[in-house]
């Protein structure tokens, strides 16, 4: 016999490391929109593995793909070439007008490459004095977990206990162009940022930030490195987040929907030089670009463009914004996002956005919180209407039941 729910979460807390908090939800299956836990209790997933499975649970093109090359080749690690690594470049560099690709595994790793090539550039085509290199990123980002991205997270929990960290970053507001702008030093060599800072609870910035942003960049010689790991894909609507501000970064993340949630993949693009200062040795990993991961992200980019999912997160991104906005409720503070990266924001006195979650789980809506007040909203961007009215629905109730005696006076 299996083990009950309970059981699973008891065995899970005794001989695992507690650095997550779920939600009380043991989850056994999934396809589409809908996943199931193990007594077969069906939930619409609005969290979509923080935009991994953009293409749905277990989309079967991408299984299939998955499967072939699995019963060929897995890996063959980068001492050789493989018939895939290729081919990966070739659909990459069509899809997203890059001018060269490097394949990672997680999105934190393509962060902590990108960071390790733009040094390397600014040291080698700018001539900053050695070891000297500024990179410039943004209070209240998420680009990872290693020590060097939690050195420079704005997150007290993120950070505490985890020091010494390695320098070279400043730290400006997030949406601030003067600050940007005043930030930048002569040995400054990118900017990092997040399009939508996603973790912090879909914050986006004012209009025409990006444009001043893209243009100092330019005349300074600027790496402009967008994190799209989460927004990219079709999230937001548009293939790259990007492309609602009418720019193009000189760098540009990707990972977690590159693979439909099947396989680690992120990849780095750039559509400049920075690429190009790596040589044999000074760079790499042992899964990066193994044939399996390759031929996993190329149906999954596929079934991405050929299925329209990216124009669907657009209309159903639309019409779920202003659902949600519709319900009013006095705990609601605001509605905000792009596409199908939803946010509810409520007012302090709610009594906390974990609550909200666990009381929509319990109607069969899994959603997050986010710094305390936010609900994030983001399901697998195959969502239909009548899917997103059901979720509505449910959430319009937690909403409009308020689950702190405090919650629904709002703060004028």
């Amino acid at each position: 016999m299996g083990k009950t729910p309970l059981e699973f979460i008891a065995r899970e807390s005794l001989l695992g490391a507690h650095n997550y908090m779920p939600l009380d939800v043991v989850l056994s299956r999934g396809e589409g929109v809908w996943v199931w836990d193990v007594n077969g209790v069906r939930y619409l997933d609005c969290l979509s593995a923080y935009s991994a499975v953009n293409q749905g649970h277990c989309h079967p093109k991408i299984m299939q793909a998955m499967a072939e090359q699995a019963r060929k080749l897995t890996i063959a690690s980068r001492a050789f070439y493989s018939d895939q690594l290729a081919l990966f470049y070739e659909d990459v560099a069509e899809l997203f007008g890059a001018r060269q690709v490097l394949p990672m595994n997680s999105g934190t790793e393509a962060v902590e490459t990108a960071i390790k090539c733009v040094r390397k550039w600014g040291y080698e085509t700018r001539a900053i004095p050695e070891d000297k290199a500024e990179i410039i990123v943004c209070a209240d980002n998420f680009h990872g977990r290693t020590i060097t991205i939690v050195g420079f997270s704005t997150d007290p929990g993120k950070r505490r206990g985890f020091g010494p960290f390695a320098p070279g970053f400043r730290i400006v507001p997030f949406g601030d162009f003067a600050a940007f702008a005043a930030a930048v030093t002569p040995n400054t060599v990118a900017f990092l940022v997040e399009p939508i800072q996603g973790e912090a609870g879909v914050n986006i910035p004012p209009p025409g930030y990006f444009a001043k942003v893209r243009a100092l960049c330019s005349e300074k010689n600027i790496a402009l490195v967008l994190d799209e790991v989460q927004t990219g894909l079709g999230r937001t609507g548009k293939l790259l987040a990007q492309e609602h501000e009418g720019i193009k970064a000189d760098v540009t993340i990707l990972g977690k929907a590159l693979s439909g949630g099947f396989y680690p993949v992120s990849a780095v693009l750039a559509d400049n030089d920075v690429l190009s200062v790596l040589r044999p040795g000074e760079h790499g990993s042992t899964f990066g670009g193994n044939p399996l991961a390759c031929a996993t992200a190329r149906a999954a980019l596929r079934v991405l463009v050929e299925e329209g999912m990216i124009e669907n997160a657009q209309i159903q991104g639309a019409y779920f914004k202003a659902a949600l906005e519709s319900i009013g409720a006095g705990c609601m503070k605001e509605v905000r996002g792009r596409g199908l990266m939803l946010a509810v924001e409520l007012h302090p006195d709610a009594g906390g956005a974990r609550a909200y979650c666990e009381e929509l789980a319990r109607r069969g809506v899994l959603a997050i919180d986010a710094h305390q007040h936010v609900i994030r909203l983001s399901p697998p961007l195959v969502i239909e209407r009548e899917q997103a009215d059901w979720a509505v629905e449910r959430i319009a109730a937690v909403l409009r039941n308020p689950l702190s005696p405090l919650a629904g006076r709002g703060l004028g």
